[in-house]
């Protein structure tokens, strides 16, 4: 009852002291014009909000797309036809199988071809040898639309690598070489190159597997370990590059599956291809240290391992003057025990050649140690 019967002039009294402090505020924030709302001058949380859009692809294919090129090939190729003075239509068959011969004449017929490369040094471009294989004239296209000829400086059908030289003058867009012995399964690739001449495609995957043998893939005339990747390798891709996330060069696209087990796509690790790239550079060609031996890998029923046996041997190689023979098992190579046939190719590429090397093989449950010295393989 007391509470209803609140005096008036306190009321009024509470309501004046509120306005009067809210007058004082509003001046005191007018006499300040430091407090008053500006442009925020500091602008960087808004370019980190903005780079933070940008993918790591792009900011890969940023620093290595410019170096990526178009290798135009042309090659002359030789036809025999029956001559145009001969009114006389031909079957083929026919003529084979009486055994008749009818005035022919050689018609030169240009068959031109399209690859990718990319630039690793001034004027120097890195491709598949398999790109310029018999080529007579090469047309190197950049990125920015200037074209240069091409020399080719070097090529080794046997790892699949090729080197050009530019005819013209720089600077050059150079890619960054990474290193292919620190990638890993489940790492980034992206797969950059020119297929069907669309300039600067680009895929995207992942590594799918490393130290993958040519053998496993059919390619038996070939010595090399691929990477694989599940990123797309059209036509066209071959000798481009395979990039890591960080836009450095891991790979130089080489193949794909096609058919059953499409979507497997394989690349040659930039390490081989540095070593590769050199030895052209310097000699022209590159030396494959052999023992001329053909190897398989076996399960063993014994100890469920792998085993690396002799399949074949080449007569008056290395291998059969050293005393080795067929259904030998090979343990040892140098100071490494063979856990697959890519490490004993390893270990005698890195002997070289002219230079003895230890290795101990098994016949009939006992060990021999054997000494070969190999040799390149244009000697066996």
């Amino acid at each position: 009852m007391f509470l209803k019967k609140i005096p008036k002039k306190k009321s009024n009294y509470l309501s004046f002291k509120k306005i009067l402090f809210l007058s004082y505020l509003t001046l005191g924030l007018l006499d300040r014009p430091d407090v008053i709302s500006q442009p925020i001058k500091n602008q960087s949380l808004f370019k980190e909000s903005k780079i933070s859009n940008i993918s790591f692809i792009t900011k890969a294919v940023d620093k290595t797309g410019p170096s990526v090129v178009t290798i135009d090939t042309q090659k002359f190729v030789r036809q025999n036809q029956i001559s145009r003075n001969s009114k006389i239509f031909i079957d083929p068959y026919f003529e084979r199988f009486f055994g008749f011969q009818f005035p022919r004449e050689n018609q030169t017929q240009i068959e031109q071809s399209q690859g990718s490369g990319f630039l690793f040094a001034d004027g120097l471009v890195m491709t598949n040898a398999h790109v310029v294989n018999g080529s007579e004239k090469l047309i190197i296209g950049l990125s920015n639309g200037e074209k240069y000829k091409g020399e080719l400086i070097g090529q080794d059908l046997l790892t699949d690598l090729a080197v050009i030289k530019l005819q013209g003058r720089g600077p050059w867009p150079k890619a960054i070489l990474g290193d292919s012995s620190k990638i890993k399964v489940g790492d980034w690739a992206i797969a950059v190159g020119n297929p069907f001449g669309l300039e600067n495609t680009v895929t995207l995957g992942i590594i799918s597997n490393l130290n993958r043998n040519v053998s496993q893939l059919g390619i038996y005339d070939k010595k090399f370990e691929l990477i694989q990747t599940d990123a797309a390798i059209n036509p066209g891709n071959s000798g481009g590059p395979l990039l890591n996330s960080a836009g450095e060069v891991i790979g130089i696209n080489t193949l794909i599956r096609s058919g059953p087990g499409a979507g497997l796509s394989f690349a040659i690790p930039i390490n081989k291809a540095k070593d590769i790239a050199q030895q052209l550079i310097k000699n022209g060609r590159v030396i494959h240290p052999m023992i001329g031996v053909n190897l398989i890998d076996e399960n063993s029923i014994e100890n469920n391992k792998t085993i690396v046996k002799v399949g074949y041997v080449v007569p008056n190689s290395p291998a059969e003057k050293g005393g080795i023979f067929v259904n030998d098992v090979i343990l040892k190579v140098g100071e490494k025990y063979i856990n697959n046939s890519s490490d004993v190719i390893k270990e005698i590429s890195d002997n070289g050649i002219n230079k003895y090397i230890h290795i101990i093989i098994k016949r009939k449950n006992k060990n021999f140690k054997i000494k070969v010295k190999p040799t390149d393989i244009k000697n066996l």
